[in-house]
């Protein structure tokens, strides 16, 4: 058996999955998260641990499944960045210092200066990363600790990507991600040397290698780190028998869990796109070979697929701004699964009564924490046009559904930019938590013109970190292969042809909003 352990925004899910790729227990346990303004976002990798921890003993119960019979586990998280010192103890992070908080989450925006400072640099770097330097990346971070968390900087002995640091605490290997690495530090994955130390110098992070503890060289997703430590294994519920496989980030799990199917099929993987989608979205494409793309993270090499490049777009804010839309509104309230249920069940019966054509003086523009892609701009602000007085429940439906409507034209938007750079997408394959919303799984056929796959598999992305612990236990002779052996087949939906031109007039809306709100700042700005 293998156990497959995915940390994301809110909580840490654990999974125990057999060979043949089928999901027989499943548990999941909240993160707790240090707010701090609009801006700054922190976790307790202790905290995070412990919910690890927890997460995969239920999994085990509920799997029934013994802990010898654990044969490999592997770990994927979002790109937050965990701060220790030389000994492995938390170092603060927080503004000030002091706290428990060792953890910058990976959508705090607190180094929006430094990752301007990287962009205006031009270090050919930026052309493995859609051209303008995010502060979702883990080097701006690192030079805002550097800069006004100096005593932590000082003590600092090993910095890591959260991936990392969980294959860290299960193994006792400081060994770093190639897709940790590459997709979220700068590395370049396809040159010798990897890291390129004059761009490392001139944003002043020349002692990065050393202060963080980092490689010279990443190792491979799926690379087999060694047996669990007693310490971890005895946390867990695990034995020293079970295989630590190298992790990756948690949408690159989820990619390879949705296009698992095509991992031997590099020279048409570029006609199927993966659509990673819970708080954020990502729109994960992958290519023989490299296609740099503004406004796109990427191409990044050996990221997911060995042998293949990706290009990762994406919304910061997706099941999140669904979430703020239900929690502003004066008939909503706290974003719970229960209160998401009723009102995409009002919106169905709305349109039932009303027509497809609901609310279509409605307009918002979902960059409500800046545009990820294809603008790459993490000062963009969301825009609402055509409110009212209304305050009842169905006017909340009506923001909410066109709220939706707004995210999928702009996944629209994304997947016009790849395709004009070489892509020629006809499948999305959507996993996370938006597959479980039907009204945003309606949307992304219709929206995009495209078939809709979903995988059967109950979680892929947890799916994803089993093909790769799988493959570091030894169950299969590479990732490929374990990927061929594990995918899950997929249910179809396809695009509606009556729906394609009020969606178009809402794409053409859309790219409008954008002129205008350009236009707006121009004028407030002078």
């Amino acid at each position: 058996m293998l156990v497959a352990v995915d940390v994301g925004t809110a909580s840490a899910r654990a999974g125990v999955v057999t060979p043949s790729g089928r999901l027989i227990g499943r548990a999941e346990c909240p993160l707790e998260l240090n707010r701090v303004g609009p801006d700054i976002a922190e976790y307790d990798s202790e905290q995070i641990w412990d919910a690890v921890a927890q997460s995969v003993r239920s999994a085990m119960r509920l799997a029934g499944v013994r802990a010898d019979e654990a044969s490999g586990i592997s770990f994927d998280a979002t790109c937050s960045l965990v701060v220790r010192d030389g000994d492995g103890a938390p170092l603060p992070v927080s503004p000030g210092g002091g706290g428990r908080w060792d953890t910058i989450a990976w959508f705090d925006h607190r180094a929006k200066a430094e990752a301007e400072e990287c962009t205006a640099g031009g270090h050919r770097v930026l052309d493995y990363i859609g051209g303008t330097m995010s502060p979702e990346m883990e080097v701006p971070k690192l030079m805002w600790l550097k800069r006004h968390a100096p005593e932590t900087w000082r003590q600092a002995g090993h910095i890591f990507d959260l991936a990392d640091f969980l294959s860290w605490k299960a193994s006792g290997s400081t060994a770093r991600s190639e897709c940790t690495l590459t997709c979220k530090w700068t590395y370049l994955a396809h040159e010798s040397p990897g890291w390129q130390r004059d761009f490392l110098a001139s944003i002043g992070l020349d002692d990065l290698l050393r202060v963080a503890g980092l490689p010279e060289c990443a190792s491979p997703v799926a690379m087999a780190l060694g047996p669990m430590t007693p310490a971890a294994a005895a946390k867990l519920g695990l034995s020293t028998r079970c295989i630590v496989g190298m992790g990756l980030v948690d949408a690159h799990a989820g990619a390879l869990g949705a296009l698992a199917e095509y991992a031997n099929n590099a020279t048409h993987i570029h006609k199927h796109l993966a659509l990673i989608a819970g708080t954020s979205s990502c729109v994960m494409a992958l290519s023989k070979d490299p296609m740099p793309i503004k406004g796109a993270w990427g191409p990044y090499f050996n990221a997911v697929v060995p042998g293949t490049w990706l290009n990762e777009a994406g919304q910061s804010a997706t099941g999140a701004l669904l979430d703020h839309v239900l929690r502003v509104h004066a008939a909503g309230g706290a974003p719970t699964p229960d209160l998401h249920r009723r009102v995409i069940q009002r919106v169905f019966e709305l349109r039932a009564a009303e027509g497809p054509d609901l609310a279509s003086h409605l307009h918002v523009l979902p960059d409500f924490h800046g545009n990820r892609s294809p603008f790459a701009d993490p000062k963009a602000l969301g825009v609402i046009s055509g409110l009212s007085l209304e305050s009842d429940f169905d006017s909340l439906c009506h923001l909410y559904w066109r709220t939706a409507v707004a995210i999928a034209v702009q996944v629209r938007h994304i997947l016009d930019v790849l395709d004009a750079r070489g892509y020629a997408i006809e499948t999305l394959h959507v996993a996370g938590g938006h597959s479980h919303n039907p009204l945003l799984m309606e949307l992304y056929a219709d929206v995009s013109g495209r078939t809709v796959l979903e995988s059967t598999a109950q979680d892929p992305t947890l799916l994803g970190v089993a093909i790769v612990a799988a493959t570091a236990a030894g169950l299969y002779a590479d990732l490929s292969s374990a990927c061929s052996g594990m995918f899950q087949p997929c249910v179809h939906l396809l695009p509606d042809p009556e729906a394609k031109e009020r969606l178009e007039r809402d794409y053409r809306v859309q790219l409008a909003m954008q002129r205008h709100r350009a236009e707006l700042l121009a004028l407030a700005t002078g």
